[in-house]
């Protein structure tokens, strides 16, 4: 017994005797990472409208880089002269149907605007409003305290300065995007490849791969993004002027922007549609633009979004629908627009990530 007390005694001084494995070298490594997140975490909330406005260009960058690439590969046109080409292209089809589309929307949405007052009311006095008016007591909260005439003025100086800024920032960030999107599909490829340069030998596949990776599924799904929200607003205006709505341009246009969020916009816009409906059509009418908003959502969904993404966009829709909800809390609705693409380039890089571990404990893990 005494033996092991002594040899216990001798364990505990060699331990205390010997230097700590913990050095100064490490501790500096471990302070200097984590200040490294908390700087990068605080530019990131400090320059939220400059990535989200970088995001977007690289997004039209990515889609109209693919049209690019197929002029510079299969029409032999130089690359400059292709971008010119694509861009020219791009200016014609949006000014045609800017020229085809707007002004009618315009007309519809003037007329909408003027009936609102009329709609809200007739919302108000439904059985089915007088029912949650009752139980939540919504026209309480939504109406505004009684002001005077200086308080009434001085009430609406905020809002009209507010709109005045944000059709100046509105403005500014197109015109940003828009000289991002060309600088990038101008300078964009060579600098990639000169970072790529930059990388070891043995490694610089494996970057090319990745990116190629990325590029494909992003190109691919702003492709069916576009094509998706197409159908979306051809089929809702189609809907709503076959059952005689006076407002089915700009609703069937907003009903395809909608589908700019996977899952949640269109039934945000099925639902405010089907409202409106119910305001100016009828119960009947409103029956059917129900259904067929759950219809389509259902065939969205299921068959059209599945068919479109499937050799691109490989992103389980659970894991969509969480990126669409963090992602639009972070960002708004950019955040939501772009959390696929996000969260399709998180996945490849994280599958990267473990075949590389795979391959580094590939010595060292037996073969069964």
């Amino acid at each position: 017994m005494r033996g092991l007390v002594h040899v216990a005694d001798a364990d505990i001084e060699s331990s205390i005797g010997q230097p700590s494995q913990v050095t100064l070298k490490t501790a500096f490594t471990v302070c200097f990472a984590v200040l490294a997140v908390a700087v990068f975490a605080v530019l990131i909330v400090k320059t939220e409208a400059a990535l989200i406005l970088t995001g977007l260009a690289a997004l039209f960058a990515m889609a109209l880089d693919h049209l690019v690439s197929l002029l510079v590969q299969r029409a032999r046109f130089k690359r400059r002269s292709a971008i010119a080409v694509v861009l020219a292209a791009v200016l014609v089809v949006l000014t045609t149907l800017a020229l085809i589309v707007i002004p009618a929307a315009i007309t519809q949405g003037e007329a909408l605007a003027n009936e609102a007052p009329e709609l809200i009311e007739k919302v108000r006095s439904s059985r089915l409003f007088k029912l949650v008016d009752q139980r939540f007591n919504v026209v309480a909260q939504l109406q505004p305290k009684e002001q005077g005439p200086a308080g009434l003025a001085s009430g609406a100086l905020p809002p009209i300065l507010t709109a005045v800024t944000g059709a100046f920032s509105l403005v500014g960030a197109t015109i940003t995007v828009i000289f991002l999107m060309v600088f990038m599909l101008v300078f964009g490829p060579g600098l990639v490849q000169r970072i790529l340069s930059q990388a070891l030998p043995e490694r610089r596949p494996r970057y090319e791969r990745v990116l190629e990776k990325v590029y494909s599924a992003t190109g691919g799904y702003l492709s069916g993004l576009t094509l998706i929200c197409s159908i979306n607003a051809l089929l809702t205006s189609t809907c709503l002027a076959l059952l005689g709505m006076p407002f089915f341009l700009p609703l069937g246009i907003a009903s395809g922007f909608s589908s700019l969020v996977p899952y949640a916009g269109p039934i945000v816009a099925g639902g405010f549609v089907t409202l409106l409906t119910l305001a100016t059509a009828g119960v009947w009418k409103a029956l059917l633009v129900f259904v067929y908003f759950v219809l389509y959502g259902v065939t969205e969904g299921n068959v059209l979004a599945p068919l479109v993404f499937r050799r691109t966009v490989h992103v389980n829709p659970l894991l969509t629908l969480f990126a669409v909800v963090f992602f639009g809390e972070l960002a708004g609705i950019i955040g939501a627009v772009m959390a696929v693409p996000l969260m399709a380039t998180s996945q490849i890089i994280l599958r990267e990530l473990l075949l590389i571990r795979r391959e580094k404990l590939g010595d060292r893990v037996p073969v069964p």
